[in-house]
């Protein structure tokens, strides 16, 4: 169903890391750590300035997979692993993309069900990734059907 946009990538697009995003993402996660909040804290810090919490990413603009139409309600959040080879700084700028790494079914207790693998990054304005995150959409069998009108 979905296997054609195997390999297929969003175009990046420019994200900024901003203090009050962070705190009030900080605040809705329940974690106010002084290192994401206080500025002093991260003045302070190593890297003199805040940093964001890891799933801070979530909130940011990966940009659109052409030809990748996904309904905008039914999908099930599988599961969600963040690398990082850096801490994401208040303040910078961050060039988020997307593509599709696999796509495949299996028969389950509700029927057939797809499993859409994403793969998301994030680079500094230099192109070094910063971040990745692999993610896995379920796509329910009664969603499938819908997809397919």
């Amino acid at each position: 169903m979905l296997t054609d946009s195997i390999g297929k990538r969003s175009e990046k697009i420019k994200n900024t890391v901003e203090r009050g995003a962070v705190k009030k993402f900080a605040e809705a996660i329940g974690d106010n750590h002084p290192i994401f909040v206080c500025e002093e804290t991260g003045q302070q810090s190593r890297y003199r300035t805040n940093i964001a919490p890891p799933t801070f990413p979530r909130v940011f603009d990966y940009g659109v997979i052409e030809g990748l139409n996904l309904p905008k309600k039914g999908l099930i959040h599988g599961e969600q692993l963040y690398h990082y080879e850096r801490p994401l700084l208040v303040g910078e700028d961050v060039y988020c993309y997307q593509e599709v790494n696999d796509y495949y079914e299996r028969n389950g207790k509700s029927g057939e069900m797809g499993f859409l693998q994403i793969k998301r990054y994030g680079e500094d304005a230099d192109g070094h990734v910063i971040f990745t995150e692999e993610q896995v959409v379920i796509i329910t069998e009664a969603v499938r059907k819908g997809m397919e009108v």
